[in-house]
C-alpha cells in the first residue's frame, strides 16, 4: 500500500509541477456534451503530454507505436485490457502501458470513468493504431 500511493503522489508531482501547473483534478470538467469519450489537453511539451479523459462506454482497442501512456483512474471503473490480460480497474489504480501495447477499456460504472493520461514523449495524435475486428 505503501509502495502504491507513493508511486500515485510521485505521478502526480511529475504530471503537474513538471508543467508548470498546479490545479485540483476534481476542478476539471468535460467542456462540452459527449456521447461517449471527452479528451482535454492538460499540458504538453516535447517530453510529454498530459490530457484529462472523460469515458461514458469503451475505448477502442489500439496501440501507441512510440508512446508510453500512463492512466491514472479518478473515478469509475470498468474492465481494461492490457496486452492479453483483462484487469477490473476502478478508482485509484494507476495503469502504465507499454509501447506497442494493446489496450482498451470497457466502462461498467453508471457514471463516466475520469482517468488522467500522460503519454511521453509529446503526443500529437499520429500514434494511435486500432486493432481491426
Amino acid at each position: 500500500m505503501k509502495i502504491k500511493t507513493f508511486i500515485i503522489i510521485q505521478f502526480v508531482c511529475l504530471v503537474f509541477y513538471s508543467q508548470g501547473t498546479v490545479t485540483s483534478f476534481d476542478d476539471i470538467n468535460p467542456s462540452k456534451e459527449f456521447e461517449n469519450i471527452n479528451v482535454q489537453k492538460i499540458a504538453t511539451d516535447i517530453n510529454s503530454t498530459t490530457f484529462a479523459i472523460w469515458i461514458k462506454q469503451s475505448v477502442k482497442l489500439h496501440k501507441h507505436v512510440n508512446h508510453v501512456e500512463n492512466v491514472y483512474i479518478s473515478e469509475g471503473y470498468g474492465d481494461f485490457q492490457l496486452g492479453d490480460s483483462i484487469y477490473h480497474v476502478r478508482n485509484g489504480d494507476l495503469i502504465v502501458i507499454p509501447k506497442n501495447t494493446w489496450h482498451g477499456v470497457k466502462v461498467n460504472s453508471k457514471t463516466p470513468m475520469k482517468v488522467i493520461s500522460v503519454q511521453s514523449p509529446e503526443f500529437l495524435g499520429k500514434d494511435r493504431v486500432f486493432k481491426e475486428n
